[in-house]
């Protein structure tokens, strides 16, 4: 009889129609498969049956969540030989049943029910890591539960993954040549954003999603404003605040708990939300981008930095990726950048500028699998195997889309222009002060 690895290859390639493009290392501790290619490690047959009661991405992520896959070798690598090799449909209904109808799986499916075992015929469990979704409902109640979900992981863990910038956003690389730090090219990005918002002494910015609090506090160092940083995250709240008190400006930077929805004080000169916005959904965009507008006074300008991914045949028809929803950012949802800008114009504003940050979040995500795998045992103890193998996963696979063009990322400058036409901004674009 074949051993576990040769079965398994002969008949995922039976599945995808094309040789294995990874090598794979079985439980039996058998091995198929390109030779000097990194190998996809199944460890047990739990692998799969969580791969023929959830084919597809889910699938597999449930396995790699749970320890029962893993890699050898270059993460990056593997994930990019393996891209397009799952089944293409992947969603809450496809079971077992749906894979046995399918005639082009048929067969290899049945060679999987032989090789898993008996055990087959009871669906596992999903890893205690997978939250329950919500179907996008943007609720207040919803929102602060998957944004909870995200950021609650623990401050000490995100130090690890962050670095000290503590910023959890797409960085401005000078280059990418690694020359460039992680902290240098985070503290370029928020000054970037204070330089286009043209921040003055005296002036009203509110920071909307404002994590840990680098924004707030570099916008109230360099520039002298006074910020008033929103999150929902208690996590994050108490952090940020611990470090206002500790740099001394805690007459300049207020940290509050609070929905975007609930605040009512403006009018403010300035709005920067960074990396917030995929939490809104296309349900409520236009409500948070009138919100934001009607926070601003004349003149007054938002930078709103924001995940993109690219248009799809069929826009009614989409979701956030299987993975992503189920474990990173539940309720999360992305959109065209078209789509934002023409959102953020139906709530009244004169979009001035739109900058692709791609590559410079493919680098950013690097970096900081790079910190998570150089402090791996430390993040498996603070957040456990589970969760880390998430944050591992995740980041990586972004890295990916960022760089392969499936994912993009945006800054808009947007005006909330006053009744006679005077945007405020400079005749010569890119020189962001009056």
């Amino acid at each position: 009889m074949q051993d576990a690895a040769s079965r398994l290859k002969a008949l995922f390639e039976q599945v995808i129609g094309a040789p294995l493009p990874v090598r794979l290392r079985a439980w039996d501790g058998s091995e198929a498969g390109p030779p000097e290619a990194p190998a996809l490690v199944v460890r047990n047959r739990r692998a799969l049956r969580r791969l023929l009661w959830k084919p597809g991405e889910l699938g597999l992520a449930r396995a790699w969540v749970a320890g029962d896959l893993g890699v050898e070798g270059d993460l990056y690598a593997v994930l990019d030989l393996m891209a397009g090799h799952v089944w293409e449909r992947d969603d809450d209904s496809r079971s077992l049943s749906d894979a046995l109808r399918d005639p082009g799986a048929r067969a290899a499916v049945r060679g999987l029910l032989k090789l898993a075992g008996p055990a087959v015929l009871v669906p596992p469990e999903p890893p205690r890591e997978e939250v329950r979704r919500t179907r996008h409902l943007h609720t207040r109640r919803t929102d602060k539960r998957a944004v909870s979900h995200h950021y609650d992981v623990g401050n000490d863990f995100y130090e690890i993954v962050l670095g000290p910038s503590m910023v959890y956003s797409c960085a401005f690389w000078e280059t990418d040549d690694g020359t460039t730090t992680l902290e240098a090219a985070q503290r370029d990005k928020l000054d970037l954003i204070c330089r286009k918002l043209a921040l003055a002494p005296g002036q009203r910015l509110l920071d909307v999603g404002c994590g840990w609090g680098s924004m707030a506090l570099h916008a109230a160092r360099e520039y002298g404003v006074h910020v008033v940083g929103i999150t929902l995250s208690q996590e994050q709240a108490a952090y940020a605040r611990k470090r206002v008190a500790d740099e001394g400006l805690t007459d300049r930077i207020e940290i509050r708990v609070q929905d975007y929805r609930d605040v009512t004080d403006g009018p403010y000169d300035a709005i920067s939300s960074i990396g917030m916005a995929e939490h809104v959904g296309a349900a409520t965009y236009l409500e948070y981008a009138e919100n934001l507008y009607a926070l601003l006074r004349p003149g007054g300008r938002l930078l709103n930095h924001q995940i993109s991914r690219r248009p799809q045949s069929d826009e009614s028809a989409y979701s956030i990726d299987g993975f992503i929803d189920a474990y990173v950012f539940p309720d999360g949802e992305l959109a065209p950048i078209g789509t934002t800008v023409t959102q953020l114009e139906r709530a009244g504003f004169e979009v001035r500028d739109v900058e692709s940050l791609r590559e410079h979040y493919n680098l950013t995500l690097r970096a900081w699998v790079t910190n998570l795998e150089a402090q791996w045992s430390r993040a498996v103890a603070l957040a456990g195997p589970g969760r880390a193998r998430v944050w591992r996963l995740y980041m990586a696979a972004c890295a990916l889309g960022f760089e392969r063009n499936r994912l993009g990322v945006n800054q808009v400058l947007a005006v909330r222009t006053p009744e006679g036409g005077a945007s405020g901004l400079p005749l010569r674009a890119r020189t962001w002060g009056a």
